[in-house]
């Protein structure tokens, strides 16, 4: 089962304001847990959405908008993707998962299952997604 831990962005990450070396080392020393365990898929921090863009879809056009954009709730700051076992291990790695907005401060982050190809309903076109995934390991 796969696991997407997202920070949510804050006014602080919006500005480009960099984290404090404490959490950076706090981030670390957890993230190298996480690989110690063999959960570790992938983790990254986002840059501000004023260097991104959004692509809106309305029937068959699409128009594109540049960023910065204004709701920082509905925002990603960053993300750590984890492979485990379970729904109970996902919540404890998570409940470890360091403050991203500095201990003592308010903040929050979410958790999210991404789907895996088996639950989908077998088709053509899911197959050519696993071959996808089966080259990725060549």
């Amino acid at each position: 089962m796969r696991y997407m831990i997202i920070v949510k962005a804050s006014l602080d990450s919006e500005a480009g304001v960099m984290p404090e070396e404490q959490l950076i080392a706090e981030m670390a020393k957890f993230h190298e847990e996480l690989a110690a365990a063999g959960v570790l898929l992938d983790a990254s921090g986002l840059q501000a959405s004023s260097k991104g863009w959004r692509i809106q879809y309305s029937g068959s056009k699409r128009m594109l908008v540049d960023g910065p954009f204004t709701e920082t709730k509905e925002l990603i700051a960053g993300y750590t993707l984890i492979q485990v076992a379970s729904k109970a291990e996902a919540l404890e790695w998570s409940k470890r998962f360091p403050n991203p907005a500095g201990e003592g401060r308010d903040c929050e982050i979410e958790v999210r299952q991404l789907f895996e190809l088996d639950d989908f309903e077998p088709s053509e076109a899911v197959e050519r997604f696993r071959e996808l995934e089966l080259s990725k390991n060549d």
